[in-house]
């Protein structure tokens, strides 16, 4: 069974049509890309899955289950977490504050048990700040733990974000444009995180990128989309030599490379 089913999504905000009857099939496991030129409707499939929009039209399903109508926290819930565009931490947290805090959907105790701090409150704290002393050493941050996360520089605080969603513990963990803003140094150190979270978590990735070298370097099966609808999707290698995805980021049947594609 698919872990992820998409199936004629399509999404208008009043007459502007975001997303038409898009489909996609993720399996367990898969590095998935998702690209496209700006404004062609990535972040607003994102948002759909996950819980921020309700889609116009389509269904979304998730190990069999339906998405459509739950809301953020039900859908994180059931395995999946995200990142976003604009860098989202919690900056009067400190590092381990903030993967902390980000496991609270599933704590498992109420008001009264917390207020008492009951047995069942006791335990779930302390797995909580298991679960984010693991986070931190594998993804080699230790140094930064009681630091806040606005004094890091920006490729650390991607790779706290990118901690924060591991700590939900999710089956699907969804990136969106994590390369935005880093230097060369810190993309290369990203194409090499997100291959080793995928083995190391056992778990699926799906990015959307901008960095064409994060996509061609990561993704083992790329969609792409223009104006909300697909137009191709393969291997690295295929969709590099596509015409609709040459002509949909240059304007015209020019060489592919030239945009870095």
């Amino acid at each position: 069974m698919s872990l992820l089913k998409i199936n004629n999504l399509t999404h208008f905000f009043g007459g502007l049509r975001a997303v038409y009857n898009f489909n996609l099939e993720l399996r367990g496991g898969e590095l998935m890309g998702l690209i496209g030129p700006n404004g062609a409707g990535k972040t607003t499939v994102f948002n759909l899955v996950s819980g921020f929009y309700r889609p116009s039209e389509g269904e979304i399903l998730f190990e069999g289950r339906g998405l459509n109508g739950l809301r953020p926290h039900a859908v994180t819930g059931l395995g999946m977490a995200r990142t976003f565009q604009n860098i989202r931490l919690w900056n009067s947290l400190t590092v381990f504050e903030n993967l902390c805090v980000a496991q609270h959907y599933h704590l498992g105790y109420g008001f009264l048990q917390s207020v008492l701090r009951m047995s069942k409150f006791q335990k779930s704290e302390r797995n909580v700040r298991k679960t984010a002393e693991e986070i931190i050493d594998l993804l080699g941050i230790r140094h930064y733990a009681l630091e806040f996360p606005k004094n890091l520089p920006y490729g650390l605080q991607r790779r706290v974000e990118i901690g924060r969603a591991l700590s939900l513990r999710p089956k699907l963990l969804m990136l969106d444009e994590p390369a935005a803003g880093m230097n060369p140094g810190e993309v290369e150190q990203l194409i090499e995180l997100i291959r080793w979270i995928r083995d190391e978590f056992k778990l699926t990735v799906w990015l959307i990128e901008h960095h064409m070298r994060v996509v061609m370097n990561v993704c083992e099966r790329i969609k792409v989309i223009d104006f909300g609808e697909a137009i191709a999707e393969g291997t690295p290698a295929e969709i590099k030599q596509n015409r609709r995805v040459i002509k949909a980021y240059l304007g015209e049947e020019g060489p592919v490379h030239a945009r870095g594609i």
